[in-house]
């Protein structure tokens, strides 16, 4: 896992900069690149973060900020563990375009965070996304609800570091082991984007839309088999492959099935997938 950068989650590692990994799929069509810049991002103690909507949210509900699972304040949820509905008044530095920090928002809840197939918290604040935009001009980021493309373009966009790294989708993997924890259809990258502690949580957007199709989340670091900060890819057919230096990220596409009206969370709504308490 990217190590977050505090004493007391020292345990954490930071990813490499290592190998290249296989030659990415060329995309059938190439859209125009939008701009990627700081707008909506946010620094925490230790680690990365967004200001996130969905589609269908509104301007009027309360403004949700997207992280790690393994960034949240209490410790990592562990293997099996979802955590829904705790209370929370963990503040984040809000960057404007620039990556100046024009406010702190602050939480009063942990929506969801769990480290089991996916590797989020989500944080629900004590603003809205309209007060934000008021006061500061800034608009949330919007979660993709359709699966990333394999060779897209991205920019991994970290509040902590104030650096965007630029890299492409290099293919999707169907086990990530880390430790005790196991994550689904993972992202990896093409080796540019060289992520290191701080930046998890990082959002993952791709340039052709401007959307989140992920979270930055991990990469190996040593070389070792699916051990913590050395994450191995398991195929369908329990084939382990370890790619040193290669960072990865947990996709999003699925979240936005699981909140309703007023981006309230509901993990018994129709098409929500994500893991349950």
């Amino acid at each position: 896992m990217n190590k977050p950068l505090v004493a007391a989650l020292a345990s954490l590692a930071i990813t490499g900069i290592g190998t290249a990994p296989a030659v990415a799929a060329p995309q059938t069509a190439k859209a125009a690149a939008v701009t990627v810049n700081f707008a909506g991002t946010v620094s925490l103690s230790n680690c990365s973060g967004s200001v996130i909507r969905f589609p269908n949210s509104a301007d009027s509900d309360p403004a949700l900020v997207l992280t790690n699972g393994h960034c949240l304040e209490t410790g990592f949820p562990a293997a099996g563990e979802v955590i829904t509905g705790q209370s929370s008044s963990r503040t984040f530095g809000l960057l404007n375009s620039a990556g100046t920090k024009v406010a702190t928002l602050r939480a009063n809840q942990v929506v969801y965070s769990t480290m089991t197939d996916t590797d989020i918290t989500i944080y629900r604040t004590t603003t809205t996304y309209a007060a934000i935009k008021s006061s500061y001009g800034i608009s949330p980021l919007t979660v993709s609800a359709s699966h990333p493309v394999a060779g897209s373009a991205i920019k991994v966009v970290s509040g902590y570091w104030k650096t965007i790294y630029s890299c492409n989708i290099d293919g999707f993997v169907y086990r990530l082991k880390e430790g005790d924890w196991t994550w689904k259809d993972s992202v990896r990258y093409t080796s540019a984007c060289n992520t290191i502690g701080g930046t998890s949580g990082s959002p993952v957007i791709d340039t052709s839309t401007g959307q989140v199709v992920a979270v930055n989340n991990t990469g190996n670091e040593d070389g070792e088999t699916c051990t913590v900060d050395n994450p191995c890819e398991v195929d369908e057919n329990g084939n382990v492959t370890v790619r040193q230096g290669i960072n990865y990220a947990e996709e999003t596409y699925i979240i936005p099935a699981c909140f309703t009206t007023g981006n309230v969370l509901s993990l018994s709504a129709s098409g929500c997938t994500l893991p349950k308490p």
